[in-house]
């Protein structure tokens, strides 16, 4: 630990890369390979990229609302795969609680719902 900033075996283990997860997996993002192997002029690029991207996609999202709303029709806009959005009964927060899904695809190692994010 002292020689890894003092992390735990936990907080060290949890960005290690991990065999049949979804493509949308944090773990998979490429800028984040690249920086770290030390290929940090690549990886400010690839970071670059895909900031680029989701904000395209943002825009696109934007533009079929606007659209929507003109020709006065529902829009539901982005949906998460996985979780949805809930009131806590307690905090009366804002929370996200685990709909299914996600261990029956990667038991099927198939992921076709999942949208190309890097």
């Amino acid at each position: 630990a002292e020689n890894m900033y003092f992390f735990s075996e936990l907080a060290l283990t949890l960005n290690e890369p991990e065999e049949r997860v979804a493509p949308t997996d944090s773990r998979l993002r490429p800028d984040q390979r690249l920086m770290e192997s030390g290929r940090w002029d690549e990886a400010n690029v690839e970071k670059q990229r895909l900031e680029e991207k989701q904000r395209a996609v943002r825009r696109r999202r934007e533009a079929e609302a606007v659209e929507a709303l003109e020709e006065g029709k529902e829009y539901e806009g982005y949906i998460p795969l996985w979780f949805e959005r809930k009131v806590d009964a307690v905090t009366g927060e804002l929370i996200c609680v685990y709909k299914g899904g996600y261990w029956e695809a990667k038991d099927k190692q198939d992921w076709s719902v999942c949208p190309d994010i890097f």
